[in-house]
């Protein structure tokens, strides 16, 4: 089919002066839709249709052909029929051609989408409509007024069940030319199309220019995280935080189908989230312009694939091939090593706390230790909870207070029945507030992962176990740092650890040393060096 774009744009706009060649994010507005109608499959012939000399330099300079209207045609009071009518018998004649569907686009729509104007004229042709109209929902409790005011609705009710009323926008009005006259541009077959997320908004107030900005300089983030009993929640849970301090992008979750539980998590706070089997075809169905990575050590293949399409790329806790070829590297457990890349950026001031703790206070010590913590998160792969209650639950420590805090993979809860007699040990599972236990803690075990960083913003004095080699790889969690490291948990001599326990609960004074080490680091601000380099990639 034949088909023609119609671009009215008068120069004398009065709301906005000189709107349609002023810039908006580096562009004249009718940009846009130059663009837009270019842009289609359908490959229509553009024409804009203006009184404005400026506006006829522009528009040529942007790949459309221009009309200078007569002035009759300019005024006020002038409606779009005659305009558009006029430029089309214009092209008619220039030339030479017959045209089958004519589609007026207005500058002020500078959203719009060119797959929703190629599916509208899709629409048109397969259901062999005269006219469609874009529209957006506008469905309110409606007033209108002749002497007086009066309601447009029946009954009071929610917006949701109210009758649906639907508002044009300029984004497009396509229609069949032989319903075309100087008067008119709608044929008696008509639908509507449905425009939303922008795409509605008409520019007419300065106020409607300053959205269609933001929404123009608004980018897609794409969050890729995991989040199950094996790797824990600690992932997904540091991109919540994240994502929640992106107000001015767009924010897409990503899970497999073994992280489930992140999903529900993520669905949980009302934001986007796609599982999948595949991250790269729904990497490529969404193109976002920035992928923040946080499912442990990618390789080098992955990453270089989501390089070819231009994808900014941010990984944490990444110590695999891939993170070599990443624009930006947070690996807050690790410190800097000579050969690190310019872009990993590493240690305590790059660990994201989480606001539970930003808004807990900090210890102060107490003379006596009347509770301890034992906390080993994820799946305990050593089971050194049980470990660790073989010997809290021996005479020296009846008549302290322990917590045990379980993480959600922790599977082995027959090996801790054993515990059930000793009253004054207490399981505790599915755990929402454990900055609590933290802060009500005298004296904490745990592993040497992320926790002891949240640990250490509240300043409780603790012994740490390494799980695995690649926690004793974590280095923050040391004498120097105000923590008692026995290295690998699983060959330790329980006599030693025993004797630990001891000199720390009769030694007051090591304890307040401990808890100076800790509170001298400001945790609470760290976040803010994360997304400050996010957000300097993500506008380069």
């Amino acid at each position: 089919m034949n088909i023609l774009v119609v671009i009215p744009a008068r120069g004398g706009s009065k709301g906005i002066p000189r709107k349609n060649i002023r810039a908006m994010n580096n562009h004249p507005l009718i940009y846009y839709v130059i663009h837009t109608a270019k842009m289609s499959k359908f490959k229509p012939d553009i024409v804009v249709s203006t009184d404005d000399d400026e506006i006829i330099t522009y528009s040529k300079k942007f790949g459309a052909m221009t009309i200078k209207r007569d002035s009759s045609l300019s005024l006020d009071e002038t409606t779009l029929d005659p305009v558009v009518y006029d430029a089309y018998n214009l092209m008619k004649s220039k030339i030479q051609k017959k045209y089958d569907i004519v589609i007026t686009m207005q500058p002020t729509s500078p959203i719009l989408k060119t797959i929703s104007l190629d599916n509208a004229i899709e629409k048109l042709i397969k259901n062999e409509l005269d006219t469609i109209i874009s529209a957006c929902d506008d469905t309110h409790l409606m007033w209108g007024k002749n002497m007086e005011f009066f309601p447009l609705y029946e009954k009071r009710l929610n917006r949701q069940f109210l009758p649906k009323t639907y508002k044009e926008t300029g984004g497009f009005l396509i229609t069949k030319t032989d319903v075309i006259s100087q008067t008119n541009r709608i044929g008696k077959k008509l639908e509507l199309y449905l425009l939303d997320n922008g795409e509605e908004i008409d520019i007419d107030t300065y106020e409607d220019w300053a959205i269609c900005e933001y929404l123009m300089k608004r980018k897609r983030i794409m969050f890729i995280v995991t989040g199950n009993k094996q790797d824990g929640l600690g992932h997904v849970n540091r991109a919540m935080l994240l994502a929640n301090d992106i107000l001015d992008h767009e924010i897409i979750f990503v899970v497999n189908y073994e992280s489930e539980m992140a999903y529900d998590i993520v669905n949980s706070n009302n934001y986007k989230c796609i599982i999948t089997d595949d991250f790269i075809e729904t990497i490529n169905d969404y193109n976002p312009d920035m992928i923040i990575n946080d499912i442990l050590d990618t390789d080098k293949k992955y990453i270089q694939t989501l390089k070819k399409s231009n994808i900014k790329i941010v990984n944490f806790e990444d110590v695999g091939d891939g993170s070599l070829y990443a624009d930006l590297v947070f690996n807050a457990l690790y410190k800097r090593k000579e050969s690190d890349p310019q872009h990993y950026y590493t240690g305590e001031k790059y660990f994201c706390l989480r606001n539970e703790f930003i808004y807990t206070d900090c210890k102060m010590i107490k003379k006596e230790v009347n509770n301890i913590l034992v906390t080993f998160g994820g799946t305990d792969e050593n089971n050194l909870t049980k470990e660790m209650l073989e010997i809290l639950s021996q005479d020296d420590f009846l008549n302290i207070k322990i917590d045990v805090v379980l993480g959600i993979g922790y599977d082995r809860h027959e090996s801790l029945k054993q515990f059930d007699n000793f009253k004054h040990i207490k399981i505790w599972t599915d755990v929402k507030n454990i900055s609590d236990f933290i802060f009500n803690a005298d004296l904490i075990i745990t592993a040497s992962g992320r926790t002891v960083y949240e640990i250490a913003s509240i300043g409780t004095p603790s012994i740490v176990l390494a799980q695995n080699e690649r926690e004793l790889t974590h280095p923050f969690a040391c004498e120097e740092n105000g923590f008692i490291n026995l290295g690998l948990g699983i060959i330790l001599d329980k006599e030693l650890i025993k004797l630990k326990l001891g000199q720390l609960i009769s030694s007051f004074e090591l304890r307040t040393e401990m808890n100076r080490k800790m509170l001298s680091y400001d945790f609470k601000s760290n976040k803010k060096n994360v997304i400050k380099l996010i957000k300097e990639l993500l506008e380069q």
